[in-house]
């Protein structure tokens, strides 16, 4: 998670099992119900050190020289920690953690964290005080957390939402509100049903009928006072009443109440919801008019047919300014949402966690989505939220990347018709490699979406027939 800000700590390692640990930590025997082991006690001091150079142990304290080694030897991987801990007659001191609870990401993301958190209360006397060696840190400070949320809240840095919850209880009841963080029962972590990404920019992951490896779709969740949701695809009923559930809580809180759904496309993804919450709340649903026209006979009423350029206004103590973009490539009338305040683009499939966005004519057009990606990067955005995976912290080189990529393919794909080859089957071995069903299926799709563009600026010639007849065909391959 780099660019994120986040509390010293780390990956747990097989030898923190082997680490001298002394003492009972406060909250114990709710750290242990939670489901965790006694090594992430020696994890989190371990991190603490090579972090932020505090050393919290019992035994004789060594000098500033040897801690200064053990750190630097910690940082470039060449020290035994437990090792040097025994030959120094030292033990780590549990008894001045804190349990302060334990998250689990929840399924949005192919890379989850199962994070335990600890608070210690470190003095201005002590001997050794916190400071940070560039390199596996960009940064460190201390900071109080009203001061960290106040920096959240103008956009200007990044926190999971985990320690974004930690820092509204330290700041709300100090370090006594840690209890509101034990919310575990035994042996399972929390997992937040809703991950609120930017001010008011609110994901809820939903299981969907999307394409593998994706399993969830994000749901957004907009605003304060006029609340609005994009994008509900779930078609379980589960899930929708799981995410009503949700929106009624985020209403309570707010004081706010939906006012619209947002549709950003009209895969069935996105969409499966849609009349379910566009009943359940008596609220219009809008998208763009292409969208309209292929929810039209899906039993999905559009209200409204956003147009790019027009701007949402959402009001109350924390407005939203969301102006549309129309940004067709994926689909033929998807949209993005770009909020203003703190410059943080909701691009639907425009970007993926999970891989490649998918360009299947005739609908997509591998030409207008690589318009489009120009054109989002020419909005200054800071971060990119996208409908499949988690949030890219620099949604510049994210936009980038996604470009540079397709070009970097569609160069395969030329290299496979000079080669000889014709059919757009036959062209997916050596454009991907080997792949099973149904991604074969869907590739395919994709190299006739380079062939189309490839033939439509001239690069290529002779498209045989049943290649330009194909690119007509609606295909789609869902599990």
């Amino acid at each position: 998670m780099g660019g994120w800000h986040a509390f010293p700590g780390g990956r747990m390692a097989a030898a923190d099992a082997a680490a001298p640990v002394r003492g009972a930590m406060d909250g114990e025997k709710a750290f242990l119900a939670s489901g965790q082991f006694a090594s992430q006690q020696a994890c989190a001091l371990r991190e603490l050190f090579e972090e932020a150079g505090i050393l919290s142990a019992t035994g004789p304290a060594p000098d500033e020289v040897d801690l200064e080694a053990a750190r630097a030897g910690l940082l470039d991987g060449g020290l035994d920690f437990a090792d040097w801990l025994v030959a120094n007659g030292l033990a780590l001191d549990a008894s001045r953690l804190r349990f302060a609870g334990r998250w689990v990401t929840p399924p949005l993301s192919p890379i989850r964290f199962d994070a335990t958190f600890f608070l210690m209360e470190w003095p201005p006397g002590e001997a050794s005080q916190p400071s940070v060696i560039p390199g596996e840190l960009t940064s460190g400070e201390w900071i109080r957390p009203a001061d960290a949320l106040d920096r959240w809240m103008s956009g200007d840095v990044l926190v999971a939402h985990p320690t974004l919850e930690t820092l509204r209880v330290l700041a709300d009841d100090g370090p006594e509100g840690r209890r509101r963080l034990w919310r575990s029962e035994a042996g399972r972590p929390d997992s937040p049903r809703v991950i609120e990404f930017r001010p008011a920019v609110r994901a809820i992951p939903l299981r969907t009928r999307t394409l593998p490896p994706a399993t969830h779709t994000n749901t957004l969740l907009l605003g304060g006072a006029k609340l609005i949701l994009v994008d509900p695809g779930a078609s379980d009923q589960g899930e929708l009443e799981r995410l009503c559930e949700i929106v009624d809580e985020v209403s309570r809180e707010t004081g706010g109440h939906l006012t619209a759904v947002i549709l950003t496309h009209h895969h069935a993804d996105h969409v499966d919801g849609a009349g379910f919450v566009r009943q359940h709340y008596a609220v219009p649903v809008w998208a763009h008019e292409a969208t309209a026209a292929r929810l039209a006979d899906r039993d999905i009423d559009v209200d409204r047919c956003l147009r790019g350029g027009e701007t949402i206004e959402t009001g109350g103590s924390l407005p939203l300014r969301i102006r549309m973009l129309h940004t067709p490539g994926h689909a033929s009338g998807h949209l993005c949402l770009f909020e203003e305040r703190c410059a943080t683009l909701l691009c639907g499939d425009m970007l993926s966690g999970y891989g490649s966005v998918v360009i299947n004519p005739p609908d997509g057009n591998m030409a207008d989505y690589l318009d489009s990606l120009e054109r989002l990067s020419a909005l200054g955005a800071r971060v990119a939220l996208p409908s499949h995976g988690s949030m890219f912290p620099d949604a510049a080189k994210a936009l980038r990347d996604a470009r540079d990529h397709r070009l970097w393919r569609e160069g395969r794909v030329l290299d496979a018709w000079n080669s000889g080859l014709r059919d757009p089957d036959r062209m997916v071995a050596p454009v991907y490699g080997e792949l099973e069903s149904p991604l074969r299926l869907v590739a395919a799709r994709q190299v006739l979406a380079h062939l189309e563009r490839l033939d439509a600026t001239g690069r290529i010639a002779g498209l045989p027939r049943e290649v330009r007849e194909s690119l007509g065909k609606v295909v789609e391959s869902r599990p």
